[in-house]
Formats: C-alpha cells, sequence, structure tokens
C-alpha cells in the first residue's frame, strides 16, 4: 500500500532549501481569513502576489465585502512588513511586500461549470470541479506573469480536501509549466491560527464558500 503523503512535510522541506528563499508564488485565496495564517506563514521566504479569483461566489454584494477584506488585510500585512523592516534593518529574513491581483468575477462561468453538479453534496464533485476552475485560472496567470510557484488558501479548511487539491494542482502544473506548491495549510496549527488572525485583524469571517448551494445546504442543516 502507498504511504499517504504528508503535504505540509513536502512545504517545509521546500522551505528548508534557502536556494529558494524569494523565489515567486503565485497563491489563488478564496477569503482573507483563510489566507490570513497562509500570508503570515510564507510572507518571509517567497515573493507572494495574491490571486484573488473566486466567480463560485453568488452574491455581487458578498464578493465585494469579502475581496475588500482581503485587500485591507494585505496592506496591513505590508505596513507591519515596513515597520518591522525598520525596527530591524540588518535582518535578512524580514517580510517580502505582498502584492493582490483581482481576477475576472464572471459567476455565469461558475453555473455553467457545475451544471447538473447542484444537488451535490459540499465536498463532493460540484466542489472539485469547482477546485479545477479556479485553479485552472491561477496555474495560467502564474505562467503568464513568469511566476515560480503556484497554489491556494483552500487546503487550510477543514471542509476542503487536500488531497484533490494537490492532485488537481499537481496536474494543471505539468499542464502549464510552472511548479505546483504542495500544501495542507490546516496542519500544524494553520487553521486555529487562522482563526486567531481573524480576531486580530477584526476580518468579516463567512460560514460559507460562497456559491447558492453552499449557503442553501448551510441554512438546510441549521434547521
Amino acid at each position: 500500500m502507498e504511504n499517504k503523503r504528508n503535504f505540509a512535510i513536502e512545504l517545509d522541506k521546500i522551505m528548508k532549501n534557502p536556494e529558494n528563499r524569494g523565489k515567486t508564488l503565485f497563491l489563488h485565496s478564496c477569503c482573507a481569513p483563510c489566507s490570513s495564517y497562509v500570508l503570515e506563514y510564507l510572507r518571509n521566504f517567497f515573493r507572494i502576489t495574491v490571486l484573488y479569483y473566486n466567480p463560485n461566489i453568488t452574491a455581487d454584494e458578498e464578493y465585494e465585502k469579502r475581496v475588500e477584506e482581503q485587500k485591507r488585510l494585505i496592506a496591513e500585512f505590508n505596513v507591519q512588513a515596513e515597520v518591522e523592516a525598520e525596527v530591524s534593518a540588518e535582518c535578512s529574513e524580514s517580510a517580502f511586500e505582498i502584492a493582490i491581483v483581482e481576477g475576472n468575477y464572471d459567476k455565469q462561468l461558475f453555473f455553467d461549470s457545475v451544471k447538473g453538479l447542484e444537488k451535490c453534496k459540499e465536498g463532493g464533485e460540484r466542489c472539485f470541479v469547482c477546485y479545477e476552475l479556479r485553479l485552472a485560472e491561477t496555474a495560467k496567470q502564474a505562467k503568464q506573469l513568469g511566476m515560480d510557484y503556484f497554489t491556494t488558501t483552500l487546503t487550510i479548511s477543514p471542509l476542503k480536501n487536500a488531497v484533490k487539491l494537490n492532485e488537481i494542482g499537481e496536474r494543471l502544473a505539468k499542464e502549464q509549466g510552472v511548479m505546483w506548491l504542495p500544501s495542507d495549510f490546516k496542519k500544524k496549527g494553520g487553521y486555529q491560527r487562522s482563526i486567531e488572525l481573524s480576531k486580530e485583524y477584526d476580518l468579516y469571517r463567512q460560514n460559507y464558500c460562497g456559491c447558492i448551494y453552499s449557503k442553501m445546504e448551510r441554512e438546510t442543516s441549521s434547521y
């Protein structure tokens, strides 16, 4: 039987290699709360550009609220990094500035992609198609921008399938010729730390992934 891979350990091995420090990472982010720990964890090692690409979010006002929170968090992290750099000017391990790119918000693309899967349970085939949609765009843009790596914050969620996300990411990496950064960010207390950071930065923390199907399932199960 094949040993189960530990994606968190695989990521740590990459980060223990000093030759990888300063390489560029195109990071797909689903929301500010999930990205909080990931950015905190990676920003001293990689030059990160966040891609906010989430056409799965059904309501326009929900999308706007989430993307603005993402921008605010990144701005606060960058200010914090500037202050830390001034205090310890000789430190070679200071955090890199984080950039952000907002993807095209086309929710019809999501609806077309998951057509016929509307009644699937959250965490099932509909979600896998959604992973593919967002990661394919991330890989494509990472290639266009000449990034060294790409990955996603989605593996921080206990509700998301890290094995499937890494499987899709590795396949897309081969197709696009950009390295996939393996991850399972929920490990090593990552998910708990994201909750702490959400409180610290007073982030809007939603209770569903964003699509209407997830929202309906949550509302139904709450009764």
